[in-house]
């Protein structure tokens, strides 16, 4: 049956921004040229195979004993200062919404004050469903063993009704920081003695320079909840400290600064590490951190790792949780729907 002419006309108003996207196309169209070498060349892209997702619950992930709806760790930062306040508050109200655990910044400050408790307070914010981990550095937890003084580890997983402890071991932070702490024995000693003393969940991490195979291998076997990489490749928390010091310092250990691992290198270790120890692992979580910049480096990432993963972001939430939280919210959101599409659309290369 021929169309009437009042049918036409409405099907050539259906669409109002017909016109004017026609128009951005002959304006951009230009600018939107990718070359072949500006391919990303991790995945395939497979196009038929699935229609756009209708919502993020396939990112769905049991993790560190909690249900997160998508896999995403909100890295340790900061804390102390009342931007900083601001910016955990942000990120724990946004983990609450979206569904994503959270590692608090360097709680020292909290062993023996409730001064700034409110920067870290923020269990009453995101919830009782998500994992929210203090953390402490592997010097202090030296010192607390020297001082037989741990039980405050538990006083303030307590103070922040927090589900465990990041412990961070940073030896070429505390090194290359004016103030550092000296760090008097292997820190693989020290993390077995918590493990020993203390009944808690407990999380290890570098700060920003990732660790070898050794490392990795002899944690792997520790009863642990997970192992964080904070690789190289974000915030170089040698390279921040460094940047503090003497000039004259500054020349000298320069080259520290380049020492590390990438997280690609490191779940490369990983993979042939689990091949190595078969039923010696002891730990099967991981938390793929440092140099993520956004869901895709993500999503690559925790595919070619051959446990159980999330990865964790510092940086980027940091930019995004400083002001207001509507801000914060928008990047997250743009975040679970990428990584959404990418699961229905990509698939990684081996």
């Amino acid at each position: 049956m021929a169309k009437t002419t009042s049918t036409v006309r409405y099907e050539k108003n259906s669409d109002p921004t017909a016109e004017s996207r026609k128009q951005d196309h002959i304006t951009l169209a230009f600018q939107s040229q990718v070359l072949s070498q500006e391919l990303d060349e991790r995945f395939y892209y497979e196009p038929v195979l699935s229609g756009h997702p209708e919502n993020s619950d396939a990112l769905a992930i049991d993790f560190l004993g909690k249900s997160f709806a998508a896999p995403i760790w909100v890295s340790s930062m900061t804390g102390g200062t009342e931007m900083a306040k601001t910016i955990n508050h942000n990120l724990a109200r946004a983990c609450g919404e979206f569904g994503m655990g959270m590692g608090l910044g360097s709680c020292r400050s909290l062993l023996y004050s409730d001064e700034r408790l409110a920067d870290f307070d923020v269990r009453h914010l995101m919830g009782t469903k998500m994992p929210l981990y203090t953390n402490l550095g592997i010097a202090q937890i030296e010192e607390l063993i020297e001082q037989r003084d741990l039980n405050r580890i538990e006083f303030l997983l307590e103070k922040l009704q927090a589900d465990g402890l990041i412990i961070h071991v940073n030896p070429l932070q505390e090194w290359l920081q004016p103030e550092g702490d000296h760090i008097k024995r292997p820190p693989l000693e020290t993390i077995q003695m918590v493990l020993d003393v203390l009944d808690a969940k407990i999380i290890v991490k570098e700060v920003g320079q990732g660790m070898g195979y050794e490392s990795l291998k002899a944690l792997f076997q520790l009863p642990l909840e997970a192992i964080d990489f904070a690789a190289s490749g974000g915030t170089n928390f040698a390279k921040l400290e460094l940047l503090r010091s003497e000039e004259q310092e500054q020349n000298i250990y320069a080259a520290l600064a380049r020492i590390g691992h990438s997280a690609t290198e490191m779940v490369d270790f990983c993979n042939v590490i689990f091949e190595d120890l078969g039923d010696k692992i002891q730990c099967e979580q991981v938390i793929i951190s440092g140099g993520v910049r956004d869901f895709l480096d993500g999503y690559y990432l925790m595919n070619k790792l051959n446990t159980k993963a999330i990865y964790g972001q510092a940086s980027s939430f940091l930019k995004h949780a400083r002001g207001s939280y509507e801000t914060l919210q928008k990047h997250i959101q743009y975040q679970v729907k990428g990584l959404a599409l990418a699961q229905a659309m990509l698939r990684v290369r081996v």
